[in-house]
């Protein structure tokens, strides 16, 4: 008898240290949760994560879909994918080639050692919340390429548009 005693007012005190605990981080978080009510979540999300990568990759130059495409189409830039070997492999960017970051820190990447350093690089990931472009286009300019571009939009925005692809490595 005792020990149902005990039981349930451990599990009422705990009940209440619940309670508290949700009640305090409602009040601490109450901005992002009435965002979320509001259905703006996302977008203040979005928006904070291009507040940071402005600010982690400030000297990475970005460029939209439409800048991309016309590189493409200018002909003469090097299209770096920084995915998976086996995600480039099912589809890339008509031209583009593989390069994973791993693989880029390795020393003296024979991938690299025939590219030109002034010529114009464009690297892209997946998708748009994706750092892998930003990451390798300031790992690039480390190593001394100078005219080295992030296209923010990933693989899936230029597939979506119906840009030029290939499977072909």
């Amino acid at each position: 008898m005792q020990l149902r005693r005990f039981l349930r007012e451990d599990l009422a005190w705990a009940f209440f240290i619940l309670i508290l605990a949700a009640g305090f981080g409602l009040v601490k978080q109450w901005g992002l949760v009435s965002l979320a009510f509001k259905g703006d979540l996302p977008g203040h999300l979005e928006k904070m994560r291009d507040q940071r990568r402005e600010q982690q990759f400030q000297g990475v130059r970005t460029l939209n879909l439409a800048q991309t495409y016309d590189l493409l189409q200018e002909g003469g830039t090097l299209f770096i994918d920084a995915r998976k070997p086996e995600e480039y492999a099912e589809l890339h960017i008509a031209g583009a080639v593989n390069l994973p970051l791993e693989k880029l820190k390795e020393r003296d990447n024979p991938a690299l050692a025939n590219i030109a350093k002034e010529r114009r690089i464009v690297v892209y990931c997946g998708e748009a919340n994706c750092d892998l472009a930003l990451k390798m286009a300031e790992k690039l300019q480390s190593m001394g390429f100078t005219r080295v571009e992030a296209f923010l939009g990933g693989f899936r925005v230029w597939d979506e548009a119906g840009y030029p692809v290939d499977t072909s490595k």
